[in-house]
């Protein structure tokens, strides 16, 4: 799929099908271009199927000549509540609307948004709604997708906007592929071998621990939880140095849990067990942003990732609810809930992380359900004691398409961690679980790192699909770390 910004006026641009945004209650010169191009009576027309241009508003149009063959309109709401995120829920409705053909023309309004950012927002709407994956299925159904895709009516410099959109998109894929895929394709090793191809195809850095690496490091918290499964963790580290040397040095950490039972404190029938293969999505979203960084290959910035994968499973060699786990930083842990084990594997994997001296390290994780209870499956939770570092993920966020609110980090709820044999408790009472994990992993972050920890639980997957996202893995988190690496990394 190929973009581009031509000058063409609307009523000229000849393709198979035009779609254009309407404000609700347009009048004016957008709808007289229209009219002139399809024929009189058009706004009556709209007034007779009930299309008052508001959002969700959907109108699909076909003639036999002259080309365009079909017209789809779609309901932008009121001009005052225009923005980027409004344009892609456009773009994403048109896309979705279009018929069968080669040449896409999108004619939305752009006044007062950037127009770089206006151009990669519908462009980046346009493919990531078009995804499918068929990978899985005896016969393939997929929808026949454009070929050329013009933005139409854009400021001049707009098509700058385009240069990251196939590389943002393929990481968004990317991770999108990996959540979806079932636990017996997606395992530690298949995270391992994903982080290899891109390793070789874009001339990465990749070291890869093995169990005995970790045991020699200290890892008792990572390997505790993997030492129930049968397939070996992999400890993955991948990294991306810009030619000419950098100036800042980033640190990107996605919960790797291929497959998560829950342990011995077993995830039971209403607990989703059987879609616990998500509970990787975090270390698909930095794959995924791995893959897109080092096709950009932002200057100044050295990005490392990094992914404890394994399996948090039930067997003679699982660790058990009261058992005392030792991280690499040398604090205990009692494990009261072998079904919060992602926080283990990240505590040791956040104290790697800072012996890199980093500038800033964010983690990424499907790590609460509480989470998911507070803040739904549209927004993510973002914890930091850094307020640079917050506010410019925040805005990384808002720039790519992605949600987030940041929430409290209440010290006097770290009591509730309090354990009576060991220096803590891998999980606090329920109320204000989100909150209780980050200021869990706190305490493997050192004093005065900026460090922020991003709970994806209720973002990677969408059951009916939402917006860009079709139903199923959403490869969330992806454009937020583009965007926030590839403007330096700001903390």
């Amino acid at each position: 799929m190929q973009f581009s910004c031509p000058s063409t006026p609307l009523a000229e641009w000849s393709g198979d099908t035009l779609g254009v945004g309407l404000f609700q209650g347009e009048t004016g010169e957008r709808l007289e271009a229209l009219e002139a191009r399809f024929g009189p009576g058009l706004q009556a027309l709209l007034e007779r199927q009930s299309f008052k241009g508001k959002p969700g508003d959907c109108l699909s149009l076909t003639q036999l000549q002259p080309a365009p063959l079909r017209l789809v309109l779609v309901g932008l709401g009121e001009p005052g509540r225009f923005d980027l995120e409004a344009l892609r829920s456009g773009a994403a409705a048109i896309a979705k609307a279009a018929g069968p053909g080669k040449e896409l023309g999108l004619a939305l309004p752009s006044e007062g948004l950037e127009p770089r950012s206006a151009a990669r927002a519908m462009a980046e709407a346009v493919r990531l709604s078009l995804y499918t994956d068929q990978r899985f299925r005896s016969e393939a159904d997929a929808k026949p997708i454009p070929e050329l895709v013009s933005l139409l009516g854009l400021a001049e410099g707009a098509a700058g906007g385009l240069e990251s959109v196939a590389a943002t998109c393929a990481g968004v894929e990317l991770a999108r592929q990996l959540v979806a895929a079932p636990p017996n394709v997606v395992t530690p090793q298949a995270l391992a071998d994903t982080a290899a191809a891109i390793a070789s195809e874009f001339g990465l850095e990749l070291k890869v621990l093995e169990r005995a690496d970790c045991e020699a490091l200290g890892m008792g918290a990572y390997l505790g939880v993997a030492q129930g499964s049968s397939l070996p963790p992999k400890f993955i580290h991948l990294t991306y140095r810009p030619l000419g040397g950098s100036s800042r040095r980033l640190v990107l950490i996605g919960k790797g849990l291929t497959f998560d039972s829950g342990g011995y404190n077993l995830k039971t029938g209403g607990s989703q067990i059987e879609m616990m293969k998500y509970d990787m999505g975090g270390s698909a979203a930095v794959l995924g942003a791995a893959r897109a960084i080092a096709e950009l290959r932002p200057a100044g910035v050295e990005v490392h990732v990094i992914v404890a994968a394994c399996e948090n499973m039930i067997s003679g060699e699982a660790i058990h609810p009261g058992d005392i786990l030792t991280a690499s930083n040398g604090k205990t842990i009692e494990v009261n809930n072998t079904d919060a084990e992602g926080r283990l594997t990240l505590a040791d994997a956040l104290v790697y992380a800072a012996g890199l001296e980093p500038d800033a390290v964010v983690d990424l994780a499907t790590l609460t359900g509480a989470c998911v209870i507070a803040l739904g499956d549209e927004i993510a939770g973002l914890w930091s004691p850094s307020d640079t570092l917050a506010a410019a993920l925040l805005e990384a966020g808002r720039s790519g398409g992605e949600a987030f609110w940041r929430m409290p980090m209440q010290a006097s709820y770290k009591k509730g961690l309090k354990s009576p044999v060991a220096d803590m408790k891998n999980t606090g009472p329920r109320p204000g679980g989100a909150i209780t994990a980050a200021l869990f992993l706190q305490d493997f972050v050192p004093a005065g790192l900026a460090w922020a920890h991003l709970d994806i639980a209720g973002t990677v997957w969408s059951d009916k699909g939402r917006g860009l996202d079709p139903a199923g893995a959403t490869g969330f988190g992806v454009r937020t770390l583009v965007e926030w690496v590839s403007g330096g990394g700001a903390a």
